[in-house]
């Protein structure tokens, strides 16, 4: 005898059957929903955005006049201090050390200043450093041989490609080919997936994310139940963010109510003005007022953008995205720019390198 359930199941693909001979495919339903691909945007933060109705500011109700300075510097030289002492124990126990490649493509000047940064970090805390300098206009191809050359080096234990790429290359058919075991930037589609499902672990966490996160639990920032905004979307920094600062059952996530403005958002700085915590990672230069603050809110400034300045010894300065002079007046706490998150990101690229360095040798 037949279980009901099973006849049922019978009769209705039965009846889907002949509804579909009946039917021409242009007459079939389909869904009207596109392709999630089709719907990304770029996020071109235009300068009516960045003139959004201001509002008067209101100072912090802190008892100090000023905001504290989150010191990037200070606490990534702690951090590399201690990677140092590690990777002299490695030395001395298996001859080995961290090894650390860096793929450039182009001359972009925050690209190289980055770089720089790296190349001069590695050399403090005693990693090998490789690095392939390719020209803009390059093929994928080219990017993808180097990334494979890197693969198979037994001697790097971390590989970077510098992001942004020029635009006429595919990011996410480029970063597929980076091994995942020495994905230290924590890219590989992989990394992020794990980083986004509960009850996953990725094998590394974005830098510039972890270091935001780093640099909250440092300066004793309760984050559990908070508000938080972060501002961009990018896959460098917004989402990675985004998925740490958010609930979650794995132990990096830390459980703030977050939310993320963008370039089509309206009204960002009502939105703004209710994080307890923001992090601004647009890319836009003085792009957050001291209007968009929450009195007291803890800020942290992911933007480096370069500004001419012929006095300076390279030509140009760096700011943030938000108003330094304005936030310290509002704010709790912020980060400045250079020496807040910039260093802090460096610290947990050599740190990954190390954890990676450490899995494939097989080292305690």
């Amino acid at each position: 005898m037949i279980p009901v359930r099973m006849m049922r199941k019978m009769v209705w693909e039965r009846s889907m059957n002949k509804l579909s001979r009946g039917l021409s495919s242009s007459q079939i339903r389909k869904p009207r929903s596109p392709s999630l691909v089709s719907l990304d945007l770029i996020d071109e933060w235009s300068s009516t955005f960045t003139r959004s109705h201001s509002h008067p500011i209101q100072k912090s109700t802190a008892n100090n006049d000023t905001a504290r300075i989150i010191d990037g510097r200070s606490a990534a030289e702690e951090i590399k201090s201690s990677i140092a002492i590690e990777v002299s124990r490695m030395k001395e126990s298996i001859g080995k050390v961290p090894g650390l490649a860096v793929i450039l493509v182009g001359q972009r000047r925050d690209s190289l200043a980055y770089v720089r940064n790296k190349i001069m970090a590695c050399h403090e805390v005693g990693f090998r450093f490789s690095i392939a300098e390719l020209p803009e206009s390059c093929t994928e191809d080219a990017v993808c041989d180097a990334l494979s050359n890197y693969n198979k080096d037994a001697s790097i234990h971390g590989i970077l490609v510098q992001l942004p790429l020029p635009q006429h290359f595919d990011e996410g058919k480029i970063l597929n080919v980076l091994s995942l075991e020495k994905d230290v930037d924590g890219f590989h589609p992989l990394n992020i997936g794990n980083l986004a499902i509960q009850g996953r672990e990725p094998l590394f966490i974005p830098c510039t994310a972890k270091g935001c996160i780093e640099l909250l639990l440092s300066s004793d920032v309760e984050i559990v139940g908070k508000r938080a905004v972060v501002i961009g979307r990018s896959n460098i920094v917004g989402l990675p963010t985004f998925l740490l600062l958010q609930c979650g059952q794995c132990l990096q996530r830390h459980h703030a109510t977050v939310s993320i403005v963008h370039a089509y958002s309206e009204n960002p700085e009502i939105i703004t003005r209710e994080a307890d915590i923001l992090v601004a990672a647009a890319g836009v230069p003085n792009l957050v007022r001291g209007s968009w603050l929450k009195p007291g809110a803890v800020v942290l400034d992911v933007g480096i953008n370069p500004i001419e300045d012929p006095e300076s010894e390279h030509g140009y300065r760096l700011i943030g995205d938000v108003c330094f002079e304005e936030a310290v007046r509002i704010a709790s706490a912020v980060t400045p720019v250079p020496g807040g998150v910039g260093p802090m990101t460096v610290a947990m690229l050599l740190l990954n390198t190390l954890e990676a360095a450490k899995r494939a040798l097989c080292f305690t």
